[in-house]
C-alpha cells in the first residue's frame, strides 16, 4: 500500500511540475548578426525554441543603407503600413506561453517585418517580452509603439541588449522566472 501511495504521489508531482512549465519561444529578426547572437543566448539560457523571422527576399547591404532615402529599409520605414512578406509562417507563435521578440532598432522603431510577424499570429493575451539591439537608439520608443498598436498582447518590459550575451542570459533567466 505504501508503494502505491508513493507511486501515485510521484506521478501527481510530475504532472504538477509539468503543468507549471511554460513553453518559451525566442523569435528574432536580424540582418547583421547582432540581434541573432543575443537571441541565441536567450534561447539557450531559457531552454526556449529559437525561430528566425526572415523576409521572403533577404536584405542586402544596399537595402540596409539608412543614408540612402531610396534603400529598401528607408522606404519600408517611411510607411507605417508597409508589411514585408515573411519567408514562412512556421513559428507557431500562438502555441507558446512566453515569447521573447528580438529586433534591431530602425529609425527608433521596430522594423516593419516585426509588424508582419505579429499580425501573422494570434498573440492576444500572450506574454511578449521585446528585446533589441541598436547603435544609438533606446528600446523605449519601439516598445511604446508596439504596446499602442497591439494592445491585446500582454507586453512585458523590454530591454536593449548591447552589452553582449552575459547580460542577455542573466536578464532572460530573471524574466522567465518572474513569468512562471
Amino acid at each position: 500500500m505504501k508503494q502505491l501511495i508513493l507511486i501515485l504521489a510521484c506521478v501527481l508531482a510530475g504532472t504538477f511540475t509539468h503543468a507549471q512549465e511554460k513553453k518559451v519561444l525566442v523569435a528574432y529578426f536580424s540582418c547583421t548578426g547582432n540581434t541573432e547572437t543575443v537571441a541565441k543566448a536567450i534561447a539557450q539560457a531559457t531552454h526556449a525554441t529559437l525561430y528566425r523571422i526572415q523576409a521572403e527576399k533577404a536584405y542586402s547591404a544596399a537595402d540596409l543603407d539608412w543614408q540612402d532615402k531610396q534603400s529598401r529599409s528607408s522606404i519600408e520605414m517611411g510607411s507605417t503600413t508597409s508589411r514585408p512578406v515573411l519567408a514562412d509562417k512556421n513559428a507557431q507563435a500562438e502555441t507558446y506561453d512566453i515569447l521573447f521578440l528580438g529586433y534591431p532598432i530602425w529609425w527608433n522603431q521596430t522594423p516593419r517585418i516585426i509588424n508582419t510577424f505579429i499580425e501573422s499570429y494570434n498573440l492576444k493575451g500572450k506574454t511578449v517580452i521585446p528585446f533589441a539591439t541598436s547603435g544609438s537608439s533606446s528600446i523605449q520608443n519601439s516598445t511604446n509603439l508596439l504596446k499602442k498598436q497591439y494592445s491585446d498582447i500582454n507586453w512585458q518590459t523590454g530591454r536593449l541588449l548591447n552589452n553582449g550575451t552575459p547580460d542577455a542570459i542573466k536578464w532572460a533567466k530573471e524574466v522567465v522566472k518572474a513569468n512562471l
